[in-house]
């Protein structure tokens, strides 16, 4: 091993630790495609011992006051902000991006998510008791569900991993969390800060590979598996879950339908939707990235969108850039052979190449001239590629906004209320934005149907799912 690397390791029961084995993996800088770290490359010695330090901490944490719960979700909030430099630091490292708008965009958006769910573990709601048979008294008891082994994917490493361990420890279950292997810096320096707050065992990390992830799924100790990632993982976690009926959480990929009709104020749609599909890099399971545009207008937006996607910056030492690098080599070939693939019909208008010779930087792209059933149509591309598609009137349009097998995320264009509403119902998504794309807010659910996945992440609803109902019934 170079000793001029970083060294990560993992959080086992308040204790860093390097994998059991001695394994590790390298982790590579995407602005510059060098190895800067290396970080433990865990297995089965690894995964018993954070396990079992999950559940030999869950009874004191299960019992503790919502109270106490709140107050140490609020101690992390204030540390992590304390120390916000340095988490900056570690996830613009590890993935491209520019540092201004990380700590603009997420930063703050994360520590408020983790202000939220204080405030939810004191706001746990069911049925009044009650005498619904006559001599008996009924209530509902809202439980944690256990120890949750959780898997955060590699576009937004430290915001992601907020939205597992939130609510998981705000309704008091203790958690494994295992960041991607490409990007587990953050989550070890969370583990370090939020180490100083809780009770040793109540928050673990293990770094390493797929084959860790799916170690950590088929443990027996979980009684909860929560992923964030492709679907071709979340199938699988959901196959390894059932095998001993594990519950699972699953937010996946996306394919957000963006229907622009001929009454939208062009000028706004382009440049909130050159903003929305291109924001960190397009690796975003809500990107606006499928534009479906009136035919009417058609023409007129598509000569916008390729004017903004020349005039977006991206790339090495690019001081006023949108996006960064995509977060890997694998992503950026995965990015490219998309537009290497596509038919004779279609049109590249803007954008479709590598930008420089370091890095896995690719520029913003705009394709036209699409049909339903392309490839880049029904696949997720996760980079900064923006399809558009014209469409004849509002059925077309909805045909084909629900016509591939994602549902997470979707928007509408248009001046008409009445439409609008018309659209937000029969629109198959997991959330309908109107006249605006992306925002999100901790008060409001996220996820998505199909092959998008199921359970909730954010609001209550998310809260919700990491816990469980008991009914309770005496004799009076």
């Amino acid at each position: 091993m170079n000793e001029g690397l970083r060294r990560l390791r993992n959080y086992i029961a308040g204790e860093f630790r390097d994998a059991a084995d001695g394994q590790t993996t390298e982790v590579v800088d995407p602005a510059t495609g060098e190895v800067y770290a290396t970080a433990p490359l865990s297995r089965e010695a690894d995964v018993d011992a954070a396990m079992e330090a999950a559940r030999a901490a869950f009874p004191g944490w299960r019992d503790s006051t919502p109270a106490a719960r709140q107050l140490a979700l609020l101690k992390i909030a204030d540390a992590l902000e304390a120390r916000g430099e340095e988490l900056l630091d570690a996830e613009c490292r590890d993935t491209g991006k520019p540092r201004e708008l990380t700590a603009s965009e997420e930063l703050p958006v994360m520590l408020d998510q983790i202000r939220f769910f204080a405030g939810a573990a004191r706001l746990l709601e069911g049925k009044s008791a009650g005498e619904y048979m006559e001599g008996m008294t009924s209530f509902v008891r809202r439980e944690p569900v256990g120890v949750c082994a959780q898997v955060a994917p590699w576009n937004y490493p430290m915001m992601m991993a907020v939205w597992k361990f939130a609510p998981a420890l705000a309704a008091g279950n203790t958690v494994v969390l295992k960041p991607s292997d490409t990007t587990p810096a953050s989550t070890v320096l969370l583990a370090e800060i939020i180490g100083d707050v809780l009770p040793r065992g109540v928050f673990n990390v293990v770094c390493g590979d797929r084959d860790t992830g799916r170690l950590m799924v088929e443990h027996p100790v979980p009684a909860m598996a929560s992923i964030t990632g492709s679907v071709r993982a979340g199938m699988e976690v959901a196959g390894s879950a059932a095998k001993d009926l594990k519950r699972v959480h699953l937010e996946l990929g996306g394919k957000a339908p963006v229907v622009v009709f001929e009454d939208a104020d062009l000028g706004k749609a382009v440049e909130d939707i050159a903003v929305a599909g291109y924001f960190n890099a397009g690796q975003d399971c809500t990107a606006a990235t499928r534009v479906l545009v009136h035919e009417s207008v058609h023409d007129e937006f598509v000569a916008a969108l390729a004017k903004a996607a020349v005039e977006t910056r991206t790339g090495p030492g690019e001081e006023d850039a949108l996006y960064g690098p995509l977060n890997n080599a694998g992503q950026l070939e995965r990015v490219a052979g998309f537009i290497d693939r596509l038919p004779a019909h279609a049109r590249v208008e803007a954008g479709g190449r590598r930008v420089g010779d370091r890095g896995y930087f690719y520029a913003p792209t705009v394709v036209s001239g699409l049909r339903q059933d392309d490839e880049i149509i029904q696949n997720e591309v996760f980079g900064p590629v923006i399809t558009v598609q014209s469409f004849r009137d509002e059925e077309q349009a909805v045909t084909w906004a629900n016509g591939v097998e994602y549902a997470l995320a979707s928007s509408v264009w248009t001046k008409d209320h009445a439409r609008a509403m018309r659209m937000s119902k029969v629109l198959d998504f997991g959330c309908v934005w109107i006249n605006t794309h992306i925002p999100l807010v901790a008060e409001m659910p996220h996820g998505g149907f199909k092959k998008s996945g199921y359970g909730k992440d954010l609001s209550a609803y998310g809260f919700e799912d990491y816990t469980r109902i008991k009914h309770v019934m005496t004799a009076l």
